[in-house]
């Protein structure tokens, strides 16, 4: 973890933020963004770890993090790693493809999320929800890879497919 006044910030809103709330395994929520910061390289990244679910599940908007002195390059990573409402999975995967933050903040979360271990109960669903994330790992890796080398227009071209073949593969299950 990297501990600088931003990220001490960051980890004290997260924790406000998130103290009443449990994840799926019944734990406390706060654990799950400090397990991703953990494993970020810098101090952006460790924020936006941190700061990944404020968004999406609670109260904060990017504005009040705004007001709270984050940065704007924080905030843009922030703000294509929050699922909005109504908005297709892969769809909102895609475009956070292009981020390489918000990739490697995703990746992370995603790994995490689907740590078997973590829950007393593994049912239809969570395999399903497993299924869909390690797509969409093995999607993000290969485009934080292209960006990486400098191929953002392939990475850009791959996020674009990538939403196409999944909503082809939902409308095949109807």
């Amino acid at each position: 973890m990297i501990y600088s006044p931003t990220t001490k910030k960051a980890m004290a809103i997260m924790f406000e933020c998130h103290k009443n709330q449990v994840d799926k395994a019944d734990m406390p929520y706060p654990f799950h963004p400090f397990h991703v910061a953990e494993s970020m390289p810098d101090e952006k990244s460790t924020c936006v770890a941190l700061l990944h679910d404020v968004v999406e599940d609670t109260p904060m908007t990017l504005e009040d993090l705004r007001n709270a002195g984050f940065a704007d390059d924080i905030l843009f990573s922030l703000s294509n790693l929050t699922h909005l409402d109504g908005q297709d999975y892969y769809e909102y995967v895609a475009n956070l493809s292009l981020d390489p933050t918000a990739i490697l903040v995703k990746l992370s979360d995603l790994k995490h999320n689907s740590d078997l271990s973590r829950l007393d109960v593994i049912d239809e669903k969570v395999v399903k929800r497993i299924k869909k994330y390690d797509v969409c790992i093995r999607f993000l890796e290969s485009q934080l890879q292209l960006i990486q080398y400098g191929k953002y227009d392939l990475a850009k071209n791959n996020a674009e497919k990538f939403i196409i073949e999944n909503q082809e593969e939902k409308y095949k299950k109807i």
